[in-house]
């Protein structure tokens, strides 16, 4: 009964507030590149033609420095350590690989559609991350007193 005496919007607020929840959302950000590393990692091969198909060289040193990016930035998102750097470094991986894929503007029909609808759904996920990484630079200021 002593629940029913707690603001709805409080109830709301611990809720949010809550570590576990908040670690669960930021592995909910990170999973495509947890996915996308680890799968590249377990198809080396696969992960260097990606390179090649999309006309980058050295393709097997870029499919490395990938794979190590998004698992290590992720890594930091997760763990708190860095949290602000990892973040930045998958927003702009994340633009940078939409350039690269969804050029939207030079296709036409369907694959103009779904590259359109990737295209933005990127940029979404790229000012999540940004959003992490402000966030995390402001509280940590926080904690340390600075304006």
């Amino acid at each position: 009964m002593m629940s029913a005496t707690i603001p709805l919007r409080a109830r709301w607020r611990r809720l949010l507030a809550a570590p576990a929840l908040r670690w669960c959302c930021l592995l909910l950000l990170c999973a495509a590149y947890l996915q996308g590393g680890l799968n590249k990692l377990l198809d080396f091969g696969a992960a260097v033609d990606e390179m090649r198909h999309f006309h980058l060289a050295p393709a097997a040193p870029l499919a490395a420095a990938v794979i190590a990016g998004e698992l290590l930035a992720s890594l930091m998102v997760l763990s708190g350590r860095g949290r602000w750097l990892g973040a930045l470094g998958l927003a702009l991986f994340t633009l940078m690989a939409s350039l690269l894929a969804n050029r939207y503007w030079e296709m036409q029909g369907v694959e103009r559609f779904m590259a359109a609808n990737s295209w933005y759904e990127h940029l979404g996920l790229a000012g999540a991350f940004l959003l992490v990484a402000w966030h995390d630079i402001k509280d940590t200021a926080a904690v340390k007193g600075e304006r």
